[in-house]
């Protein structure tokens, strides 16, 4: 693969920024330069952090959590991202092949179940590249693409075969919502297309696995009982948006109709203010979601009767963002750091 042919007129996203990644690399070194297209990144792969993260949906975090890799930049501008400071202000430091796959085998020692690569939209020839460079080094879990599906088909097409498990969010299928709030009006258009080429190529696959010794608890888990675990397939994740209860809705008509069966549903409830970015945000009431609210979501899911679908409990706690300038920008109930820029 020529990866230089990729980054120099780079149409990688549904964005088509057409610059040249490689000049800002090699010239600049600086991976918010003026010739770095919208995700404000280079050619260069940097990583804000990497750790054991416990707070994922069950089937991924299993026993020995999931193996997160936070990458800098992103396709998106998300104006309530609990991420901003690695998806938008470009906390992260460059890491060559080598590391990276330094870095997947400390975390497979470690216990995790998978390798959780976060946020990689916008660079996914290079860690395609990285990822059979990890396969070749003696990285055996499954590799996982959490990402929020503004992506390209093409694009996905390089991770078949490498990538099993697939976490896509579909934020929303209101494209002045999407432009509002996200800075990309095709949006709809492009996630349901990303999604249903990644439901189309991987087929779910859940697998039993008995309690190993010294598991770590789950309250969601019953103790000495196996636990359900991902091999491959695809999560869609959805979070509710305060006072938007009607395109909620819409995005579960959606996936009642193209995912269920197909693909595991999980719908979050966490939506929770940014205090770095208070005040800027107009298109949603900046809140957290209300028991009524709660409640009335709890009704449309009964309603739509998902075979398989994931919802959390409402929580008022909001002390569980990340803070990533810190070696650890979770709860260590939540995370155990294991690589930090």
């Amino acid at each position: 693969m020529d990866l230089d042919a990729l980054y120099k007129k780079c149409v990688q996203c549904p964005r088509r920024c057409g610059v040249n990644r490689v000049t800002a690399s090699a010239a600049l070194r600086e991976p918010q330069g003026p010739h770095a297209g919208f995700c404000r990144e280079s050619s260069d792969l940097r990583i804000a952090f990497a750790g054991l993260h416990f707070g994922e949906e069950p089937l991924i975090t299993v026993f020995g959590g999931s193996g997160t890799i936070f990458f800098t930049g992103c396709t998106l501008r998300c104006a309530f991202c609990q991420n901003y400071q690695i998806s938008q202000d470009g906390l992260g430091r460059v890491v060559d092949k080598a590391e990276f796959v330094d870095i997947c085998l400390k975390l497979q020692a470690a216990g995790a179940e998978n390798i959780n690569l976060v946020t990689g939209s916008h660079h996914i020839p290079k860690i395609a590249e990285y990822l059979r460079s990890a396969r070749d080094g003696g990285v055996t879990i499954p590799f996982c693409w959490n990402s929020s599906a503004y992506e390209s088909v093409e694009m996905l097409e390089l991770l078949k075969g490498l990538v099993t498990i697939w976490l896509p969010d579909l934020k929303t299928l209101d494209s002045s919502l999407s432009r509002g709030l996200f800075a990309a009006p095709d949006y709809p258009d492009a996630a349901t297309k990303a999604i249903s080429w990644m439901i189309k190529n991987n087929p779910l696959k859940i697998e039993s696995i008995p309690e190993p010794p010294n598991a770590k608890p789950a309250e969601w888990a019953e103790p000495g009982q196996p636990r359900d675990k991902m091999m491959s397939g695809i999560i869609v994740r959805h979070l509710f948006m305060p006072g938007k209860f009607e395109q909620t809705a819409d995005v579960l008509a959606w996936l009642k109709q193209n995912a269920d069966g197909r693909a595991i549903i999980s719908l979050m409830n966490q939506y929770t203010p940014i205090p770095a970015k208070k005040g800027k945000i107009t298109q949603i009431e900046d809140r957290l979601v209300t028991p009524e609210e709660d409640s009335d979501i709890q009704d449309l899911i009964q309603a739509y009767n998902f075979e398989y679908l994931f919802y959390q409990e409402l929580s008022d706690d909001t002390s569980w963002p990340p803070n990533f300038t810190r070696p650890q920008p979770f709860s260590n109930k939540l995370a155990t750091p294991i690589w930090h820029y």
